[in-house]
C-alpha cells in the first residue's frame, strides 16, 4: 500500500506541475493559435486547444526522441 500512496503523490505533483506549465504558457500567448475552436453560446463557452495541443505533441515527440536514445 505504501507504494501506491506514494505513486498517487507523485502523479499529484506531476499533474500539478503540467497544470502551471499550461496557465505560463496560456500567459504568453500559446493559448490563441490558429486551429483552436471557441464555442460561444450565451452564457456557455467551449474551448478547445487543438493548435496548441498540436504544437505540444510535435515538441514533446521532438524531445523525448533526443532523450530517450541511448
Amino acid at each position: 500500500m505504501d507504494t501506491i500512496g506514494k505513486l498517487l503523490i507523485a502523479l499529484g505533483i506531476a499533474a500539478a506541475l503540467l497544470g502551471l506549465l499550461f496557465v505560463a504558457l496560456s500567459q504568453l500567448g500559446f493559448g490563441r493559435l490558429p486551429g483552436d475552436i471557441v464555442v460561444r453560446r450565451g452564457n456557455f463557452v467551449f474551448y478547445s486547444p487543438l493548435g496548441f495541443s498540436l504544437v505540444l505533441s510535435v515538441l514533446l515527440t521532438i524531445a523525448l526522441n533526443l532523450f530517450a536514445r541511448r
